[in-house]
């Protein structure tokens, strides 16, 4: 169906309109402006649908009255539009209609007949001749009949096709509505998931609070107070809180979670039977349906192609039929076929076509209208099945509805059960937050110290910065006050110096309870975190971390100056934390600080967690996860922790196996310096004199303390060729003057054994100032080289005096002279000694410094490199950004520059057309539009920009339109002069004709009341005119032939006679109402009050048809009736000029 839904609209698409209910479609012609109100009162018009029963959805969106089209992209030949009927949807309403298929009836042919339809062989006397038309007839007759039997047959299928297109539509119109409900029930669903998410973990917390009340409050009646916090009313915990008041709220609190639970029990339950239903109603589809109706469509469709084939032989047969008979009678048979050959030819077709062509047809009509009842049937069940489906959709979405308010409601409840729960909240808080303050004066405490530490620090730093600063101004001093006088250095103000920074800290915290981190556990034990259930069921898991943390914290006390992994590189942490040494407490105490300040302050975040997310809050499968990444964390770190033992034990074994070799090397040289004692015994016994026994005794334990020295020295280069060949291994010269044994011993150890070795002296005391351990490793190796050495150079002159103090032929004087010059010499060497080790301090001294000035100005250097490479790169992006800068700027002004010419030139084409609007009237204005694009064309060039342009092709557009519209306007108004004088003249045979209409109705009438006033002498029915006679007894009875017992009511007798001096022979009326009664026998007058009514058919008017009803009946018999006997009491109405005759005196 196409029609139009408003006049005067302009056509830009076609807007197509599914009918839901029963698969019907419209097409609309429409603009993308028309409202959608429009669009559903011609619906209403059409279809009957009323405007407030009507939803229309187009995919998933509902149409708004008030909207257009455009607004839902309609009209559009990609979208459809399926119109619901709100009343079908509601429980009540009717089940639809029957389909109904109106077929144009088709009629069979009349039989041929040689009267009727008379040919010019009929008379012929050759009975062959006089045959064919016979054939001819009987042939366009059975062509005839064929044509009709197919022309149904193919009505029949369109019918069947058009149900089958219905049927689609109906089930799409499905797919949109199951869709729509999908949307909204998706909806429901997450709301319903959220709530019972947090319904369950609310429900599973209070749940925990209620149970593990009593365990909470023995609990903490057990966590006595520390001892100064005590009183004579609070001695433990559970002190804090009323316990009567408590054991109420336990009772209110478990009342109403009973309650709230019972109605959320029931919410379950209606949720799940709006589930149920939805998803049945999801399962059921009817595509099975369409399906096989389109197969058997499909099936049937050779019936058709067969007739058609059967019509086109019927065909041919006749045309062959016709050319025989119009070759008879224009004689121009050939002379090998005659008439009798052709008559015998044309029996064969006759017999084909009576008994193959013709039943065949029959047969392929009869198929196709049982087709047509199956589609039907189809249609009738797919009308039921939308009907019942979209009941079950309006149901569902009023549960959804229903569902969607109780959410609210049950939201209030959920913050309302929170809100009662939050007292029974305190208990299970007490202690966790107990353990938190603990834990927090911990936490001060040490963070007290690590603050004393720090500002300890910072005084010291200070006053080092005010040392420097003094020396530093010395030094300038001592440099230019010999070229500038003192005044002027004076009025300079160089003389003056820095004041010193006293750091002071006020005391605070002073408060604070005597508690040590033990005492955490002691006075609040971990239990008190979380319900005891919990902890004891995942203990293992808990006491694995701890036994973890504790691990972890002691590897980085013990490993605090040693490499580690880079994970867990101790060193780092402690220069990052800026750990250092300070006056009074030792890098190791500051780091206990922090790291206690540290763990008491996660001992409080850990019961804050604990007091906000309950254990019980958790399912079970997230504690288990949580349980397992915790344990798979302890493993990890246990396992670094046995990596972190096991490198420990290998730098343990390295340095064993450093002091096997130290212990070697000096039992080597015990045992050289043993030889060396022998050796000279020996020769020292071969002496005569007891003098220079004694002398050589004496001189012996000199050379034995000389020969210390070479041993100290000896030591002293073991440890500088070790320091050199781990630092600087490609010196050469570092190896001089070094023995063959330590220089194999140096090549044994590991560099990295050495150095640590160094850094353990470092600790015991071998350098005593803190700055020695900036010094470079080479400079102290080759002050250690150059001091062997020295000691080196004395050793031949020493040698050298004691072989001469041991010549045999000596005398007494002399070697009491020579004792006393080698006394002498060994205390001179002995100062000499003493002054080499003065100045090789002294000059380690000035190393150290130079190597710390030098290492600070290699540090300056690279910082002033890398500042001005910084600079360069700032510079060199600066002028790069500024180069792009610059190239924007200029592409912008030309920008500019160009849209400011174009605005010009566009402002000066709007001021032309502004005057051509204004200074035309409506007449006129066309042409000054088209002067207006007439000049623009003539000033145009190739300069012109596309706006210009555009504008140009716009104004030549619009005056071509306007013209256009100026020669519609006139010539609709040509059209309207017309139309109005034809209107005139319309009226006026209006006029006429509505006289002639009301003479004829007028007519009508009064033939209908003829009609109406023919006595009826049958069966008395409502309407009819009746007559009634006087009885002998009183009474009027109806002039009747085959029904007697009428009679007429007191009431119409009464109408008829009030107004007449005496009573009528006869009367004649109208039936208004008959009423049936049973003749009874006379009853007691005490039992007519008792009895109820009787039983009476009534015979009521409406609209036209009779209504047999019942009414109550007297109980006497008032017409002398048989009792049993059926009679009827008739009612009656005047008719109009009705002349009632009295009887004559």
């Amino acid at each position: 169906m196409s029609s139009n839904a408003l006049e005067g609209v302009v056509q830009l698409g076609k807007l197509v309109i599914h009918i839901a209910e029963n698969g019907h479609s419209y097409e609309l012609d429409c603009e993308e402006y028309t409202l959608v109100e429009a669009v559903q009162k011609f619906l209403e018009s059409v279809c009957g649908i009323p405007f407030n029963d009507q939803l229309l959805l187009c995919l998933d969106m509902k149409l708004d009255s008030q909207r257009p089209l455009s607004t839902y992209k309609l009209p559009s030949s990609e979208r459809e539009v399926f119109l619901f009927n709100k009343a079908r949807m509601r429980s009540n309403s009717p089940s639809p209609q029957l389909e109904q298929c109106d077929i144009i009836d088709i009629p069979d042919p009349p039989a041929p007949s040689s009267s009727h339809n008379p040919h010019p062989l009929d008379d012929a006397s050759d009975p062959a001749l006089k045959a064919l038309p016979s054939y001819e007839r009987q042939f366009r007759y059975h062509f005839q009949w064929g044509d009709a039997i197919y022309s149904r047959t193919s009505a029949k299928i369109e019918m069947c096709e058009r149900l089958l297109q219905e049927q689609k539509v109906q089930e799409r119109a499905l797919e949109i509505a199951r869709g729509n409900l999908d949307y909204f029930y998706r909806i429901v669903l997450q709301n319903y998931s959220d709530f019972m998410k947090c319904y369950s973990q609310q429900h599973r917390q209070h749940n925990s609070l209620l149970v593990n009340f009593g365990r909470d409050v023995e609990k903490l009646r057990a966590i006595r107070l520390h001892p100064s916090l005590q009183t004579s009313s609070r001695k433990c915990l559970l002190d804090f809180v009323k316990e009567e008041n408590l054991r109420k709220t336990v009772e209110d609190c478990s009342s109403s979670h009973r309650q709230f639970e019972n109605k959320v029990s029931e919410f379950k339950q209606e949720f799940g039977d709006l589930k149920h239903n939805t998803e049945n109603l999801f399962s059921g589809k009817a595509s099975f349906l369409v399906k096989d109706l389109e197969l058997t469509i499909k099936e049937h469709q050779q019936f058709i192609n067969e007739q058609k084939s059967i019509v086109q032989a019927l065909s041919k047969d006749v045309n062959t039929v016709k050319k025989l008979v119009d070759d008879c009678i224009s004689s121009k048979l050939s002379s090998s076929l005659r008439p009798h050959d052709a008559v015998s030819a044309l029996g064969p077709m006759y017999d084909s076509h009576e008994k193959n062509y013709l039943p065949r047809m029959q047969e392929c009509d009869r198929a196709i209208s049982n087709l047509l009842n199956f589609c039907r049937d189809k249609k009738n069940e797919m009308n039921n099945f939308v009907h019942n489906y979209m009941q079950k959709i309006a149901y569902i979405q009023f549960s959804i509805k229903d569902v969607r308010y109780k959410f609210s409601v049950f939201q209030e409840a959920l913050k309302r059960q929170s809100d009662q729960f939050e007292h029974l909240k305190v208990v299970r808080g007490i202690g966790p937050a107990y353990r938190a303050c603990l834990a927090e004066v911990v936490r001060r405490k040490a963070s007290m110290k690590i603050y004393m530490g720090k500002a300890g620090q910072l005084a010291e730093k200070l006053a080092a910065d005010r040392d420097d600063e003094v020396r530093r101004r010395e030094e300038f001093l001592k440099v230019h006050n010999t070229f500038i006088p003192r005044d002027i250095l004076a009025s300079m103000g160089l003389y003056d110096t820095p004041n010193p920074c006293d750091v002071n800290v006020s005391p605070f915290d002073t408060n604070l309870l005597a508690l040590d981190y033990s005492d955490v556990d002691r006075y609040a034990p971990e239990s008190l975190v979380g319900p005891s259930t919990r902890s004891e069921k995942h203990g293992s898991p808990r006491t694995s971390l701890s036994m973890s943390n504790e691990g972890s914290l002691s590897s980085e006390v013990e490993g605090c100056g040693v490499d580690l992994p880079e994970k867990y590189d101790f060193q780092e942490f402690i220069e990052g934390s800026e750990l250092m040494e300070i006056a009074g407490t030792s890098k190791m105490e500051v780091e206990n600080a922090k790291l206690k300040a540290e763990l008491a302050s996660k001992i409080a975040l850990l019961c804050s967690m604990s007091t906000e997310l309950d254990y019980g809050s958790f399912d079970d499968e997230k504690i288990e996860n949580m349980l397992r990444n915790a344990a798979e964390k302890t493993s990890e770190a246990l396992h670094l922790k046995d990596e972190y033992g096991k490198h420990l034990q290998s730098m343990l074994k390295m340095k064993q196996m450093q002091c096997e070799s130290y212990e070697k090397r000096i039992k080597e040289l015990e045992q050289r310096l043993s030889d060396q004692y022998l050796r000279g015994k020996i020769s020292a016994d071969g002496d005569e004199s007891a003098v220079s026994t004694a002398k050589i005794n004496d001189n012996k334990s000199d050379v034995s303390g000389l020969e210390e020295v070479p041993h100290a020295m000896e030591e002293v280069s073991c440890a500088s060729s070790s320091l050199k060949s781990g630092v600087v291994p490609d010196h050469s010269k570092a190896q001089e003057g070094l023995g063959d044994n330590m220089t194999d011993s140096s090549i044994m150890l590991n560099p990295q054994l050495d150095s640590s070795m160094l850094d353990l002296h470092r600790e015991k005391g071998h350098l005593h100032d803190r700055e020695k351990k900036d010094v470079p490793l080479s400079d102290v190796g080759m002050a250690l080289t150059a001091s062997n050495m020295a000691v080196s150079m004395s050793r031949p002159t020493d040698l050298l005096s004691y072989e001469t103090a041991v010549q045999p032929d000596l005398g007494a004087k002399e070697c009491d002279s020579l004792v006393v010059e080698l006394q002498n010499a060994l205390a001179e060497k002995s100062s000499q000694l003493e002054n080499a080790e003065t100045k090789i301090q002294e000059l380690m001294d000035d190393v150290s410094k130079l190597g710390r000035e030098l290492e600070i100005g290699r540090k300056l250097l690279d910082e002033s490199q890398m500042n001005c490479a910084h600079l360069e790169n700032c510079l060199h992006e600066a002028r790069e950004e500024a180069q792009t800068h610059l190239c924007a700027a200029d592409r912008r002004a030309s920008e500019y520059s160009a849209l400011r010419i174009s605005a010009i030139k566009t402002r000066g084409l709007f001021e032309r057309m502004k005057n051509c609007v204004l200074t035309s009237g409506v007449a006129t204005f066309a042409d000054a539009l088209r002067s207006l694009a007439q000049s623009l064309n003539s000033v145009a060039s190739e300069t012109d920009d596309d706006g210009t342009v555009e504008f140009r092709d716009c104004i030549r557009v619009l005056a071509d339109k306007v013209s256009a519209l100026s020669r519609q306007r006139a010539e609709l108004l040509d059209r309207h002069s017309k139309i109005e004088a034809v209107s005139e003249k319309l009226t006026k045979e209006l006029e006429e004709k509505k006289e002639l209409v009301n003479t004829l109705y007028m007519k009508h009438q009064l033939e209908k009341q003829a009609n109406k006033e023919k006595i009826s002498f049958g069966r008395l029915e409502v309407h009819e005119i009746a007559a009634f006679v006087l009885k002998s007894s009183g009474y009027y009875e109806a002039i009747n032939r085959n029904c007697p017992y009428y009679y007429l009511s007191s009431e119409s007798v009464a109408l008829f006679t009030d107004h007449l001096p005496s009573r009528p022979s006869y009367i004649v009326g109208q039936v208004v109402h008959i009423e049936r009664r049973i003749a009874k026998s006379p009853a007691p007058a005490s039992q007519q009050s008792e009895h109820g009514r009787d039983r009476v058919d009534v015979l009521m008017p409406e609209i036209g048809s009779r209504r047999l009803g019942l009414s109550s009946a007297s109980a006497s018999n008032p017409y002398g009736l048989p009792v049993g006997c059926e009679y009827f009491i008739v009612t009656i109405a005047m008719l109009p000029d009705t002349t009632i005759h009295s009887p004559t005196s």
